[in-house]
Order: C-alpha cells, then structure tokens, then sequence
C-alpha cells in the first residue's frame, strides 16, 4: 500500500506534539475547522467530583466526519496525488469506515470499492454504499477472514488495477499522524472552558489508529486511554505497539486500555442501552453502542469504581458513527425497557 509521509513533528511550548497544518493532508470540508468542545454535567461525574468535556467531532459533516475524516485524509490526499483511479478497502454492513470512504470518493471523484464480511444485506449503511457508488463484494465470513492471508489482495489488485488499498478500519501510520491534530484542537479550546490543562484524554479503540495519533499527540503527563471496543485478545495493543514504534520521534507514553467491549465487538446489552439512554436524556448528546457508548459507561464504571481522582479533568472524543445505529434504534430502545 503506498502512504505517503507527512511532514515532521515539532514540540509545543507546553509538551505537546503537534503536526504543523501546511505538511498535513486537507481535511474533507465540514471538517476543516475545529470540532467544538463541550462541557457535560451528569450526575456521576458530580459525585465523582471529576470534570468532562467531550469533543464533539459527531457534529462534523455526516457523510464523513468524527475520526474517520481524520484517518482518510491521507490515503485521498496520496490517490489524488498519483492520480489514482480509486480505492478499496474492507468492513461491515454498519461501517463507518466504509460509509465515510464511499462518500469522500463520491465527492473527490475516486471509485470506491468494499469487500464486506458475510452476505448481502439490506441496511441503511449499504443503502448509503450504493447511493454513493461504491462497488460492493460480499465475501461471507469464511472468506473475510482471510484478509489477513499474504496473498489475499492479490486477486483484488489484479481486477481493480491502480486503486490504493486501505487496510480494515484506515489503520496506518498516516492516519495517526493525521489524527494527531485532535490533540491541537482540544489545547487550542480548553480555555474556552476555563482550564488550564487537561489531565486525561478518553477514545474508543477498534484498530487503536486514533488513540495512537492521540498519544503521539500529547502533552508531557497527559495520560491517554483508550476503551477497547473489541475483546483484549484481538490485537489492539500489538497494532498500537507497531504504530508508535514506526512513528519514531520522540517517545509517546503508551495508552491505558481497558476492556470495555462487553464480551465482544458490537455485544450490545440491557445495560449499555439504559445507560445512553440516561446519559441522552441528561445531556442532549447522542451516541452509538459499539463505540462511544462503550467508551462513557467504562468511563462512568472507572469513576464508581475510584480509579481517577476528584478534580481530574478528562476530555472524551465523540468519534461519530452515529450513522451506524440507525439500524440498531429498535434493539436499543427494547433493551431499555427490559
């Protein structure tokens, strides 16, 4: 896969790492300028005596925003560059990575192409798939789970000749570098809040490529964590391990993770689903189960449980994928009855 290098890193006064916009590839438009950053009040989070704040990159552009905007702009900004005729890259019937790279190709003009796990299905995200040209292939699960063979791109290359491959999810050192700069939007806005600093910054992991661009982001003792989305053993920690390794630079303070999966990727349950509930009804701020909602009941757990101290302050990235629940809404609002 060709991914270009983008520039180098330089310290901030305060620590912190961050990539200067001119060696950096565009963002897509809507999300150009900065997500803002949203203070919460929750009932927990009092008890707690601890202080949130969410970036809010949901309110990005729709068709492409919250952290994906960040993890493509490389790989669109190197097809554009070669004149490549497309991409292909791989996902789900819900995915977000899929949905946000068929309508950034519609956009720039890019063909885009999916290999699916499992067979057709009829969802909103394919619906949007198709709506936004993509070519779709089906590779059931037998076949899907063979995209980590040596050879299994071969065949792919060879029908769509040219087109740049995006590994599951948009996992590369790119896009952690990309995804660095939320780092500079959440320093550039917390004086908005009345902060001076900011102890701790919280996202969901699926591949670990956004929290990798978080650590390589950070201040000096600003600890990141990261709420597994997929069970411990599917290799989030070895992938986070390969990426700041190859990042080089100055050394990144590996991310805490826990385990907030729940018994598996997209395991939703009656708890989780009372939960954002609540928290919707608290605050206004919607969320979706597999990631963000995950992501603030381990939060909220960790706070219970007293393992962050009264007066830490935290910020969570609201990673979008709100468009991946639309066909999850009835199964949600039937586990909160029960």
């Amino acid at each position: 896969m060709r991914v270009a290098a983008y520039g180098h890193r330089h310290r901030l006064h305060d620590g912190a790492l961050m990539f200067p916009t001119l060696s950096l590839p565009p963002l897509l438009p809507g999300c150009d300028q900065p997500a803002p950053l949203q203070r919460l009040d929750c009932a927990w989070l009092e008890q707690a005596a601890v202080e949130l704040a969410l970036l809010r990159l949901d309110l990005l552009d729709p068709r492409w925003g919250g952290n994906k905007a960040f993890k493509l702009a490389p790989i669109l900004a190197e097809a554009q560059r070669g004149a490549a005729p497309g991409l292909i890259s791989l996902g789900g019937a819900h995915s977000n990575h899929l949905h946000a790279l068929a309508a950034a190709g519609q956009h720039l003009g890019l063909l885009t192409v999916g290999l699916l796990r499992g067979h057709p299905q009829d969802t909103p995200t394919v619906r949007d798939l198709a709506r936004y040209g993509m070519q779709l292939h089906w590779l059931g699960y037998g076949g899907y789970r063979q995209r980590h063979q040596a050879d299994f791109w071969a065949p792919w290359q060879a029908r769509y000749p040219g087109f740049l491959i995006l590994e599951e999810g948009g996992s590369n050192l790119a896009a952690a570098h990309s995804c660095a700069r939320l780092v500079t939007m959440i320093e550039q806005q917390k004086a908005l809040l009345g902060w001076s600093r900011v102890d701790q910054i919280w996202a969901a992991a699926g591949t670990g490529t956004t929290l990798a661009g978080l650590a390589l982001g950070a201040a000096s003792g600003q600890q990141v964590v990261g709420a597994l989305a997929v069970p411990p053993d599917h290799g989030v920690s070895a992938q986070l391990q390969r990426l700041l390794q190859a990042a080089g630079g100055p050394h990144a303070t590996f991310p805490r993770l826990i385990d907030a999966s729940r018994g598996g990727f997209a395991r939703i349950d009656a708890e989780l689903a009372r939960f954002m509930q609540a928290f919707e009804q608290e605050t206004g701020v919607a969320l979706e189960p597999l990631y963000t909602g995950k992501l603030l009941l381990a939060l909220r757990d960790a706070l219970q449980r007293g393992e962050i101290r009264p007066g830490t302050r935290i910020v969570a990235v609201h990673s979008g994928g709100l468009q991946g629940r639309r066909a999850l809404q009835a199964r949600l609002q039937h586990l909160a009855r029960a």
